[in-house]
């Protein structure tokens, strides 16, 4: 009999950057690997626009027309245990791929990923209302769930830490490095869709909302010394949540003439924007993983970070690490990135080498046993 697994695929479906990408780009890897599994797809929410091809022909989409506030309300705020395979049909195995797990018949065995615990960490850097949520049903989905997967060993860590989780159920799966992430010579054309004029630039991917740090910053780039005065912050991410502060920083400093919020980038539009940067910026409070640091490096962009939570396992030997909590650390880490040529060249060629211990191909080697083990 062929076996059967079902995959939350909406943040794939919904959103372009974050879990979205992850999702994506892990499922994507996955139909590389295995052409006999049944695997059924499910979107919350399908509908508002055309889904895409399935990964592979052993991928079929299990759409549903209501949304995902739809079922939370449904399945978490009012307990209503229908079950996920009135959707995706009999499966085997489920796999929640974004914090909740939803319910399942009792035969079905069930893998959660949680990717951060940022919303415990760092909660005034959470909306309230998302924060009452996750508060209530993440703690309830990693009990219930047969095998959870975490981001990092920061976010197993976290799970232990703060919700007395057995070490023995989490394994730490690491996201990867698509192909494209290399160096490319399309800077004057990836600046003219932009509108990036001809100054160089310090480049922050991320949502716009305040775990990125984008406040601190800013204020690191406006008090940038007098010869690297030209150098402009580009700000690659859509709005998140608590962003107001942001924006109005941008004001209060001075610095509208030097900061450039471009919005959400297309995967496709990524790699020219790293590989023309000076450097990546990514002064988070808190990450679950920290992605763009590795493009940045595939890319052969030098990094500044933070020593918290994941990044360091993400950075390795790789970047300079300064407080988060500090803007002018963050202003020197960043004059000394953008001067110092041969630390620049260590830290590129250190980073061409980091960034090859991730890849995707890996990752779903390492999801397919997990699911093999719970079949």
């Amino acid at each position: 009999m062929t076996l059967a697994i079902g995959i939350d695929y909406t943040p794939a479906y919904e959103q372009g950057g974050g879990i979205g990408r992850y999702v994506r780009e892990l499922i994507g890897a996955l139909a590389q690997q295995d052409q006999s599994t049944s695997y059924r797809l499910f979107v919350m929410g399908a509908g508002r626009k055309a889904l895409p091809p399935p990964p592979g022909p052993n991928f079929s989409f299990a759409p549903a027309s209501l949304t995902p506030v739809w079922f939370a309300r449904l399945w978490h705020r009012a307990h209503l245990p229908i079950p996920v395979e009135n959707w995706v049909g009999k499966v085997n195995l489920y796999h929640a791929t974004d914090f909740v797990l939803p319910p399942t018949r009792r035969s079905t065995r069930t893998v959660l990923t949680v990717h951060d615990l940022s919303f415990v960490r760092v909660p005034e850097a959470a909306s309230p209302s998302l924060k009452a949520y996750l508060d209530a049903v993440v703690p309830r989905s990693v009990r219930q769930a047969d095998q959870v997967l975490a981001d990092s060993a920061a976010t197993k860590n976290d799970l232990c830490e703060l919700y007395g989780v057995d070490p023995g159920k989490i394994e730490v799966l690491y996201s990867g490095v698509h192909p494209r992430f290399r160096p490319t010579p399309e800077g004057a054309s990836i600046r003219a869709k932009y509108g990036l004029g001809d100054a160089p630039y310090v480049l922050a991917v991320g949502t716009v909302q305040p775990r990125k740090n984008y406040q601190r910053l800013i204020e690191a780039l406006s008090q940038l010394p007098p010869d690297l005065d030209d150098v402009q912050l580009v700000i690659a991410g859509g709005k998140g949540w608590l962003q107001g502060p942001i924006y109005e920083s941008v004001d209060r400093l001075g610095a509208r003439d030097r900061v450039r919020f471009i919005g959400f980038v297309e995967d496709a539009d990524l790699p020219a924007l790293y590989s023309e940067a000076r450097a990546l910026a990514f002064p988070s409070l808190y990450e679950g993983f920290g992605l763009p640091i590795l493009e940045a490096f595939a890319c052969g962009t030098p990094v500044l970070t933070t020593p918290v939570s994941s990044l360091i396992e993400v950075a390795g030997d790789a970047t300079i690490l300064v407080d988060p909590l500090s803007a002018e650390a963050i202003r020197d880490g960043l004059a000394r990135l953008l001067r110092d040529e041969t630390l620049r060249a260590q830290l590129i060629e250190r980073g061409f080498i980091q960034a090859a211990q991730f890849t995707w191909e890996r990752a779903a080697m390492q999801l397919r046993a997990v699911y093999q083990r719970w079949l």
